[in-house]
């Protein structure tokens, strides 16, 4: 499995300035490629480099390689949009090929800038270090908040798969982000709480509007989307170590159209809006993949309507967010748990067409 793994680089104040010129001054050369390339009309990588090589080295002292990658980074953007011209960030991204940027050890690399290679510490965010043969392709530099990172592309391979016995079954939610078929409940009580602290100093600041509260604003949502993302990664690791440690197969429901299908109160609708759904369902389905428990797509139509017991459905079995009563059997739980145990059930039926396949 390809997966992006984000690191830290440890530099001394002559290679941060070193590196952060180098960017300046890449993204410029950017800029003046994607002038050209829009008044000609002229999108292709080839063609441009043809056009530009030799102009770009001179004018703005870029590499061989490096003259190379911009000219692609901004051929690359205009197969999106050739209506508009591309304007390119002074801090925009480097793309970094094996030519210009090597790794001397797993916690060292030498990277290219325009005073030459410098030698520089490598801090990742995950518990083992990256193994060289297991990295793949080019990598990005990208400068947040003063510090620089390398986004690298690492194989790492799939745990053999199990042979599941029973499938866990997850509902995912706005109260309760995610419960399972076991009944194990991961409340979104902090996390509305967080995000609803978070949106009156951002309401509050937006209507200062002055370049301290702006600063400030940036710093604020940079701590939301990373407690999200925490929050994401916590759970999704409970959950597939759950069903390793009981070999069995994960049931997500198809969230696809969430955001279309609601038909709950603005507030609601604010939640989901603002909740990573899609980032839980991706956190899960890779760690699943690594730790080789099956990931089994389940259609999410009815599942909190339906009662686990019986099999009858009908809208008004669930009397509001938290409860669910039958109206044929009288069965009643929480309803979360119930729309749990119903994607766990539609997985299970087909467990044995899927395994045998």
């Amino acid at each position: 499995m390809l997966l992006t793994v984000k690191s830290k680089l440890t530099t001394n104040h002559e290679q941060h300035d070193s590196l952060l010129k180098t960017m300046e001054k890449f993204n410029e050369a950017c800029n003046y490629i994607s002038v050209f390339a829009f008044k000609k009309k002229t999108f292709g990588k080839v063609r441009i480099q043809k056009e530009l090589y030799y102009e770009i080295r001179e004018k703005f002292g870029l590499s061989a390689q490096m003259t190379v990658r911009a000219v692609g980074k901004v051929a690359e953007s205009y197969k999106v949009d050739r209506k508009t011209l591309h304007e390119f960030e002074p801090h925009g991204a480097i793309v970094y090929d094996q030519r210009i940027l090597s790794y001397k050890s797993a916690d060292e690399i030498s990277i290219l800038t325009l005073d030459g290679r410098i030698e520089a510490g490598v801090q990742y965010g995950e518990s083992r270090k990256l193994e060289a043969d297991r990295v793949k392709g080019q990598a990005d530099l990208i400068y947040k908040n003063g510090t620089f990172y390398l986004m690298i592309v690492v194989d790492l391979p799939d745990a053999e798969p199990i042979i599941p016995d029973d499938v866990l079954g997850i509902d995912l939610g706005i109260v309760n982000l995610a419960t399972t078929s076991d009944g194990k409940a991961y409340s979104g009580e902090k996390c509305t709480e967080v995000r609803q602290r978070y949106a009156k100093i951002k309401a509050s600041l937006q209507s200062t509007g002055t370049y301290s509260a702006k600063r400030h604003l940036k710093k604020i949502s940079g701590r939301e989307r990373r407690f999200k993302k925490d929050t994401n990664h916590c759970i999704s690791k409970e959950i597939v170590q759950t069903a390793r440690d009981t070999n069995r197969a994960i049931a997500l429901e198809d969230l696809s159209g969430i955001r279309e299908r609601v038909t709950v109160s603005k507030a609601a609708r604010e939640s989901i809006g603002k909740w990573a759904f899609l980032e839980l369902r991706n956190f899960i389905e890779y760690k699943a993949k690594l730790a080789g428990v099956p990931v089994f797509p389940v259609d999410p139509r009815n599942t909190s309507t339906t009662c686990s017991v019986c099999g009858y459905t009908n809208k008004k079995n669930r009397k509001n967010q938290a409860s669910f009563v039958c109206l044929a059997c009288g069965h009643t739980e929480n309803a979360d748990f119930n729309a749990a145990k119903n994607i766990a059930f539609r997985a299970a039926v087909n467990l044995p067409i899927v395994l045998c396949s």
